[in-house]
């Protein structure tokens, strides 16, 4: 028997003819790449949103190359009408699936926040609102050989103002609370793992409780030189900067990254600058001084993938942003816990709809 090409067969549906029936599958394909894209920015969902470019290519692909499924159904020597009834049927399974999905991103979404929560109740309220303050936020996961030591060597106090430090653990299964707990840190617990931007968020709102001058931020596998703290927190204690930066490329880079690593932080940074117009030269870096009275203003909902989103978002709030020169060491101990490739798609999407919302 010949087979139809499914332009025609989509065209012999009743009431439509071939160009109707274009429009309303570019329609519903326009449709499912918004659905998409509105998950993405909204809740980061890589799956939801490729389900949604998946089913918007199929639909586009039928709209407007039908010989492609005519081909496709010569070969295999299936009924037009019987394909296009699979089209339908798959488009509407996948429909359902993202829905779910939908539901279950939007249920993980309110776990997290619960998390985040439970963890800031946790910390006690600082008992003199009216001392001058540089809380240092330390998020830590599975860090025990190193965050004792990261705590050991912060001073008492920066610039006249009291020094305290809050790790968050991040859902660590190892010692990591218990050594933190050691040291005169406020000391935290995530019962899920959250991600280094969720145990910033959850740092930050300590921070702003105790009513925080400044807020610093520092990795906990020994990375970011105490030593080098004045000078990090100086321009903001000084008036002259909201967000400073440090920049292992203005200072010393010890870090031992390959040169794919090196490579990659300078092509992201290189994107930031062409977008928000910024002039920085090392995106990623993870020590940081924020103005406490401004952390609110400041959009934050990436979990993982949080220094450009800072970046960023201070630029689209106005922020006097400074990068000086700062030591990047190598890990003391431990193994890094960013994802090879997948932290390179993962850095890419951030900025891009961290750039865009």
């Amino acid at each position: 028997m010949a087979v139809v090409p499914v332009g025609f067969a989509l065209g012999a549906l009743p009431g439509l003819d071939n160009e109707a029936l274009t429009l309303l599958l570019v329609v519903v394909a326009s449709l499912a790449l918004l659905w998409g894209f509105d998950r993405y920015r909204t809740n980061f969902s890589k799956t939801e949103f490729g389900l949604a470019v998946a089913l918007a290519l199929g639909l586009l692909t039928v709209g407007l190359a039908p010989g492609l499924y005519g081909a496709l159904a010569t070969a295999f020597n299936l009924e037009s009408r019987f394909l296009l009834i699979q089209i339908f049927t798959n488009a509407a399974f996948l429909f359902l699936i993202l829905y779910l999905i939908g539901r279950i991103g939007a249920t993980r979404t309110v776990v997290n926040d619960l998390t985040r929560e439970l963890a800031v109740e946790q910390a006690p309220l600082d008992e003199d609102p009216d001392r001058r303050t540089v809380y240092v936020v330390i998020p830590a996961y599975n860090e025990a050989d190193t965050v004792g030591d990261v705590l050991a060597s912060l001073p008492d106090g920066v610039r006249d103002h009291e020094l305290r430090a809050i790790v968050v653990s991040d859902g660590s299964d190892d010692r990591t609370r218990r050594t933190a707990e050691a040291h005169d840190a406020i000391v935290v617990e995530h019962p899920l793992n959250q991600g280094q931007g969720g145990a910033l968020k959850t740092g930050f709102e300590i921070a702003r409780k105790h009513g925080a001058d400044v807020v610093v931020t520092m990795d906990a596998d020994g990375q970011h030189p105490v030593d080098q703290l004045d000078a990090l927190v100086s321009p903001v204690v000084d008036g002259e900067a909201d967000y400073v930066m440090g920049s292992r490329y203005r200072g010393r880079d010890r870090s031992g990254n390959s040169m794919t690593r090196r490579s990659g932080i300078r092509a992201f940074t290189w994107l930031i600058n062409r977008l928000t117009k910024a002039e920085i030269t090392d995106c990623t870096n993870g020590y940081r001084a924020i103005r406490g009275s401004r952390l609110g203003e400041l959009t934050l909902t990436e979990e993982r993938f949080s220094a450009p989103e800072l970046i960023i978002e201070a630029r689209k709030n106005g922020f006097r942003i400074r990068e000086v020169p700062v030591t990047i060491r190598e890990r003391e101990a431990g193994e890094t816990k960013k994802p090879g490739l997948g932290y390179a798609v993962g850095l890419t999407r951030t900025i891009v709809v961290t750039w865009i919302r």
